[in-house]
């Protein structure tokens, strides 16, 4: 064969595969329709395909249309055996868009608030996963009105010891009472190592001292973004502003997701210390997914922004101007370093010495000059006891007693019983801060003692001497919007204050079916998909009355109330044992009850009444002696009511004598 006939064959063949190839679309097609015309097909159905099991609609190619025959699509398919998540490619972008993706559970995590939830203070709060625990902060609450004779409450550690072997570690948020106060006696059941900030643990340092557990404790040191592993479970420390130094939010890495804590915060532009809350970090986490958010919301109820601290130097500027001539005298919290800084510098602009009175107000400046967070000029700081040395107008006296507490340092002064201060005339008082709820009768008698004494008083309803170091309802929003959680759970604070903290979360987007309003003891656990309350935990007030810490109960707290209320009366009586003959008595004492000497007819009667009713008992042959003094406390108190309306607390005793 010639060479022109091997190509003119070659090219034939050519064109030949060629058409077989455009033409197989338009043969499968046909085959197609014999298909349906055999099983009686309805040309308005769609053809059976593998992507339509998926939901995915299969599309018909024009007459005359390529097929895509790519690598994508074969690799769609193949993904599709394998992941029920999966969106074909031919889907339009609004369905693709639509479509959410089915979610992953994950291993859970629990939430458990121990205190600090319907209450102002008492924070304890534990986060548990698989076989790792740790604890967010460990603090007081003082008792209210009805806790009589006790010093502090604690929170119930009942859960923790049975739980000890999980347990890695405590952290805090930062150095005040209702965050740290506890710590002592959570360290004497069970040691485990601290993470604090400097200043904050500095603060614990001093407490431990007092309880004699400083060489045993293991404090670790720790910093704004700065991250503690526990286990499963890692803690990241986020600067925030608040009324201390030295405060961290966390961001807690767990294997169900990012939980966020705020701690106590505010959002300070210009802050004393310099450092503002580290906002972006927050950003950064809620851009890349934040599981549940627990923010504080002691200040939910106050619209708009809480003011800097730095207004409160301002009104001390004008205040110190309006004293010239005259000794200033200015109650604060102790904790509150910033504000003590300001009285410092414009105590040196002015020319005044600085003494300081109350123990814990000396224990804090003390330990804020030792580790930085104070700076105050060599020779600006007098002993107390030197005041008498010095001109009253060249003096400001930095003292404890804003809340009107009853042995502090301010109450003493107002009583007379302070013992290097005498308040006159010519004293200024400025009281810089705002009574905590349930102390604003204490505070009013220290205001009304000081005036009484001549003195000008200056406080919060009148003049910006206080700023809160909480957040209001435009910072909390902010937050919110910058970590956008998909739970919510707000903390710190009274029922009404979480109440309306969930309103605020709801204002920027967050479903209310998403925000937990939790109780202490209650078990919140997530496990990325849903968050629910499982059971509950022990939880509840320990009592603290002098070194019994949990001896005081319901039932001990009852009888104060009872005696403090209506007084005590003891029956004494002596008795023959063989005889059953009375020998002496009965005879009444009384505290609490009655003015014996104004009340003689009462008590004299009263002796009558209980000796007709142990003779009667006696006469009976009754010698069941339980049951003889319950005979004689009801018949006793019957009486006593009867003529005062009174419920005395009544304590029959009997004594036996064997002739």
């Amino acid at each position: 064969m010639s060479v022109q006939n091997k190509s003119r064959n070659r090219y034939r063949g050519a064109r030949d595969n060629r058409d077989v190839r455009e033409n197989a679309p338009e043969k499968r097609r046909n085959e197609g329709n014999s298909l349906d015309k055999l099983i009686g097909a309805d040309k308005t159905q769609k053809k059976f395909s593998p992507l339509s099991v998926l939901g995915a609609p299969v599309q018909r190619r024009q007459r005359g249309e390529q097929p895509k025959r790519n690598r994508q699509n074969r690799q769609e398919r193949d993904n599709s055996a394998n992941n029920a998540n999966f969106v074909p490619a031919n889907r339009t972008k609004n369905q693709r868009r639509d479509q959410k993706p089915r979610e992953q559970r994950r291993t859970p995590v629990k939430i458990i608030p121990l205190g600090g939830l319907n209450e102002i203070g008492k924070n304890f709060t534990v986060i548990e996963c698989c076989n790792d625990m740790f604890i967010i902060d460990c603090g007081l609450a003082f008792p209210d009105s009805e806790m009589l004779g006790v010093d502090i409450v604690i929170p119930d550690f009942t859960y923790v010891e049975q739980n000890r072997d999980k347990l890695r570690g405590i952290v805090l948020t930062h150095g005040h009472e209702d965050h740290i106060g506890a710590l002592p006696y959570f360290l004497r059941k069970i040691n485990v190592p601290v993470y604090g900030t400097r200043l904050t643990l500095g603060l614990v340092e001093g407490k431990l001292k007092e309880h004699g557990l400083l060489n045993s404790a293991r404090l670790m040191p720790t910093e704004p973004r700065k991250t503690i592993r526990f286990g499963c479970m890692a803690v990241e420390f986020i600067r925030v502003n608040h009324s201390i130094p030295d405060a961290v939010g966390m961001a807690i890495h767990t294997p169900a997701g990012v939980l966020i804590h705020t701690g106590d915060f505010k959002v300070d532009y210009t802050p004393i210390e310099g450092s503002v809350i580290d906002l972006a970090r927050f950003a950064e986490l809620g851009s890349r997914g934040v599981l549940a958010l627990m923010s504080d919301s002691t200040n939910s109820e106050r619209p708009g922004y809480t003011m800097s601290e730095r207004k409160v130097g301002e009104s001390f500027e004008k205040l110190f101007t309006k004293a010239e001539g005259r000794r200033v005298i200015i109650a604060t919290f102790a904790s509150n370093i910033h504000r003590v800084q300001q009285i410092v510098n414009i105590a040196a602009r002015t020319g005044r010495k600085v003494a300081v009175s109350g123990r814990s107000m000396v224990n804090v400046i003390g330990k804020g000059i030792e580790l930085g967070y104070l700076k105050i000029p060599d020779g600006l700081l007098i002993d107390i006891e030197m005041l008498s040395r010095y001109p009253a107008d060249k003096v400001c006296i930095v003292t404890t007693g804003s809340q009107g507490e009853a042995m502090s340092a301010l109450t003493r002064m107002a009583r007379g019983e302070h013992r290097n201060v005498t308040i006159t005339p010519n004293d200024f008082i400025i009281i810089s801060a705002n009574p905590i709820p349930g102390n604003e009768k204490f505070v009013t008698k220290v205001v009304n003692d000081l005036l009484r004494q001549g003195a000008d008083v200056v406080y919060e309803s009148m003049y910006e001497v206080h700023v809160s170091g909480h957040a209001c309802q435009e910072e909390q929003k902010l937050i919110l919007s910058l970590t956008k959680p998909k739970f919510f759970i707000p903390v710190h604070g009274e029922y009404k204050h979480l109440m309306k903290h969930k309103a605020t979360a709801m204002s920027v987007g967050i479903p209310e079916e998403n925000i937990m309003i939790a109780s202490v003891g209650s078990v919140i656990e997530t496990d990325g998909v849903d968050m629910r309350i499982t059971g509950t935990a022990p939880a509840g007030n320990v009592l603290v009355d002098g070194l019994g810490v949990g001896d005081v109960g319901a039932i001990v707290l009852r009888d104060r109330k009872h005696l403090a209320e209506d007084g005590l009366i003891i029956c004494f009586a002596t008795v023959d044992r063989m005889t059953g003959e009375i020998l002496a008595g009965p005879d009444l004492v009384s505290r609490g009850f009655v003015y014996v000497r104004e009340s003689e007819e009462l008590m004299e009667d009263s002796k009558k009444l209980l000796t007709q009713t142990l003779q009667n008992c006696l006469d009976r042959d009754m010698h069941e002696w339980n049951a003889i003094k319950t005979k004689m406390k009801d018949v006793l108190s019957d009486y006593i009511y009867q003529k005062t309306k009174r419920n005395p607390m009544i304590l029959p005793i009997m004594m036996e004598i064997n002739d």
